[in-house]
């Protein structure tokens, strides 16, 4: 066991015991208070549903970004699109993607669940 305290200060510089250390809370990553407290929110709480062709062989798909969900939710949520547009799709990255044009369907179906919705783009 080794610790060491910087001079004239209380907080923990170096230690063996725990490992690494939270700067905000001092505690062990592992039991780290700051990271529970904070909320899991991204972005600004608007949902954008974009348009992208780009390396897809000149077929269109609608891309929702800004959906703040776990993972399992953020599947749920894309299964029930696709049936809902009737259409294949994926979930990648904290994102949704649909196959197709179905911008104005899916702006209005995210909006009976209660996300604010905006499209994005083109």
């Amino acid at each position: 066991m080794h610790k060491a305290k910087s001079k004239g200060s209380d907080n923990l510089v170096y230690s063996t015991d725990s490992g690494r250390l939270c700067p905000n809370c001092n505690k062990p990553i592992i039991n780290c208070i700051c990271k529970q407290q904070k909320p899991a929110a991204r972005g600004d709480g608007i949902v954008r549903i974009s348009r992208e062709t780009k390396g897809r062989g000149g077929k269109s798909v609608n891309v929702i970004t800004g959906l703040s969900l776990a993972p399992a939710e953020l599947d749920k949520l894309c299964t029930q699109l696709k049936k809902r547009c009737g259409t294949g799709g994926t979930c990648k990255d904290g994102t949704i993607e649909i196959q197709g044009e179905h911008r104005d369907t899916l702006v209005s179906e995210l909006s009976k669940l209660g996300y604010t919705v905006k499209k994005a783009g083109g």
